[in-house]
């Protein structure tokens, strides 16, 4: 085990954070949900968004029910990865980050975030499916270069992870 670090003001900061994020996290899906379950009207989706009845405004409204189920699918994934990382920051305030439990948190948020980008791909694919002059739809989704260099840093740093691990297993076993 390592010795203890000293405090630092970001760990209690990051704890506080994380688990706001996680309320938000499940009240957004609560919200989406809502839309899809509360509020199915046709009409209410057309006057919400400004669509005159036509085959193309029900082509849209098809499109944005597609995105908001897609929406929920993102929800578990964004709190499996807050819970993983809140407790990767228990282990740093505990001043034991270098353990094998981190390696695999690391690699399943990796794949994780994995996921979040496929499924922006998907959505922004739909929404230029959808879109069109008269009722252009914009969803701020699609390829990012961020996203997947986040992907690789985050498998890449799983590894880091792992390989220390077993270092520091090896150097206890040696001593």
């Amino acid at each position: 085990m390592s010795k203890p670090v000293s405090p630092s003001a970001a760990l209690p900061i990051a704890h506080v954070v994380l688990r706001i994020l996680i309320i938000l996290n499940w009240v957004g899906g609560a919200a989406i949900l809502a839309l899809l379950v509360v509020m199915p009207n046709e009409q209410w989706i057309m006057s919400a968004f400004k669509l005159a009845p036509s085959p193309d405004a029900a082509r849209v409204v098809m499109g944005l029910r597609a995105v908001a189920v897609l929406g929920l699918a993102v929800i578990p994934l964004n709190y499996g990865i807050l819970k993983r990382l809140l407790a990767m920051v228990e282990t740093v305030r505990a001043g034991d980050p270098f353990v094998a439990a981190n390696a695999s948190r690391l690699q399943a948020i990796a794949w994780a975030l994995l996921t979040l980008q496929l499924l922006s791909i998907v959505i922004g694919t739909i929404g230029k499916a959808i879109s069109s002059p008269a009722h252009p739809v914009d969803l701020d989704a699609g390829f990012s270069i961020n996203g997947w260099l986040a992907v690789l840093l985050t498998f890449l740093l799983a590894r880091v992870f792992a390989e220390g691990t077993l270092m520091r297993d090896d150097l206890a076993g040696t001593v």
